[in-house]
């Protein structure tokens, strides 16, 4: 057995906390690809669906199956047919999207009754709930197309989903919908997907798909992704796309997600599900993995609030303990929370700068500028700076100092001049220490 050093363990499972505590009791509604499990991938989701069920979060799992409905197609000798980026279903694509469902939700299940040792599974207890949660309509006919059995979800049992959510089930929908006369209808796992979300009001929607997300230049299998999409910038690409014939094109998971932030989903996903614990890496880390459509920048520079002591107090603490900052209690933090300048992300604080004004000196000190260790080298430290220099000007003052004994450096950098301690106002020399022997660094402003 292969041993977890404390050293590395440690300091990882105290950066996911913030996650942990901040999506339990969150509704997600997680989509897979049906190549997903024609990959042999459906295990190790199931393991990590498992997790996130364990930390607390109700989940709505929606299958797609358009590989195997694809191969049952090929068995029988009957062509498959698409248009506008829908399959069109005849009487035989509707019995072969029925097997496969049904083949499907058997291994899904079975996948989340599993609970051998040595796996995230063991000591696991997962209820899976199914039903006819979904009404349906026909596409119709579109542009002289006929499309059959093919449809589109009409309405979402949202009240049935949350009581089976609320007590802990997972629920699984197939893409299978059903007319109020009993008709059955063939729907896509995206159009489900979002629809369901939408109805919940789902804190997330996440695809996980057969692309490693939105490229920064669509079409360009170079281009980095591009991992965060306001709503806005989202809405522009997407109208700049020819319309998807493929799960591959750039618009084709795109505009679903669009569409769920417009219907009220905060946040959409598109994950790549060829990366293992892609899921996790998106829930549980900063940066995450993959596309974010978001209805607003989910990175918010703001001034501080009562709200935000304790977050300010859990970022700080492991540079006082190192002794990189002075260490200020609560009651301190409390008192001067109005000079806080934060910056959070997905609600989580990660970085932090205070100004204290001497408006008889016409400066200001910015104090306990910090940034989490988990996301240094972003830039966030230097926003931070700007909006202290904002807050600095916007009170009339001529320039900004900080005391420090580490990163002097860093602050030479961005404008910074060295002075000695004799420079600085009164009131501050009086409460300077000595002994730690800071260095001040005095910054004019423009």
């Amino acid at each position: 057995m292969d041993f977890v050093f404390p050293h590395t363990f440690v300091p990882w499972f105290r950066s996911v906390a913030p996650y942990i505590h901040a999506y339990r009791g969150k509704t997600f509604v997680v989509a897979i690809a049906g190549e997903l499990i024609a990959a042999g991938k459906l295990s190790q989701f199931v393991q990590d669906m498992a997790i996130l069920h364990a930390m607390g979060i109700k989940l709505v799992l929606v299958h797609g199956f358009r590989p195997q409905v694809s191969e049952q197609l090929r068995a029988k000798g009957h062509p498959e047919r698409f248009s506008h980026g829908l399959r069109i279903t005849d009487a035989v694509a509707l019995d072969c999207a029925q097997e496969a469902a049904g083949q499907l939700r058997f291994e899904i299940e079975a996948a989340f009754s599993q609970g051998l040792p040595n796996t995230p599974m063991a000591n696991a207890t997962v209820r899976v709930v199914s039903g006819n949660f979904l009404t349906a309509r026909p596409v119709g006919i579109v542009d002289g197309v006929d499309f059959m059995q093919s449809g589109l979800v009409r309405k979402v049992d949202a009240a049935a989903i949350r009581k089976a959510i609320d007590i802990g089930a997972v629920v699984l929908l197939s893409p299978f919908g059903f007319s109020p006369t009993g008709e059955a209808f063939n729907l896509t796992m995206e159009d489900v997907a979002t629809s369901t979300a939408i109805a919940l009001q789902a804190d997330k929607l996440l695809f996980l798909t057969e692309v490693p997300g939105i490229r920064e230049t669509p079409g360009d299998p170079e281009s980095p992704i591009d991992t965060e999409l306001a709503l806005a910038d989202a809405k522009r690409l997407l109208a700049a796309l020819p319309g998807p014939t493929q799960p591959t094109d750039t618009a084709f998971y795109l505009r679903h997600c669009i569409k769920a932030c417009e219907g009220g989903v905060e946040r959409s996903h598109i994950l790549p599900f060829a990366v293992d614990g892609a899921l996790l890496t998106e829930v549980y880390t900063h940066d995450g993995i993959g596309t974010m459509v978001v209805d607003e920048k989910l990175e918010s520079l703001r001034e501080a609030t009562a709200d935000d002591i304790g977050g300010i107090l859990q970022l700080i603490e492991p540079f006082e303990r190192d002794g990189t900052l002075v260490k200020r209690d609560r009651t301190e933090i409390e008192r001067d929370i109005g000079h806080y300048t934060v910056i959070e992300h997905d609600g989580v604080i990660f970085g932090c700068a205070a100004l204290y004004p001497y408006p008889e000196a016409r400066t200001g000190e910015m104090a306990a500028l910090t940034v989490s260790q988990n996301v240094q080298g972003q830039g966030d430290g230097e926003r931070i700076l700007k909006r202290i220099e904002q807050r600095a000007k916007a009170q009339g003052l001529d320039s900004i100092f900080v005391l420090t004994t580490r990163t002097m450096h860093w602050f030479i950098k961005r404008g910074f001049q060295q002075v000695d301690a004799d420079w600085l106002p009164e009131a501050r020399k009086r409460k300077y220490n000595w002994d730690r022997r800071s260095q001040v660094l005095v910054k004019k402003l423009g």
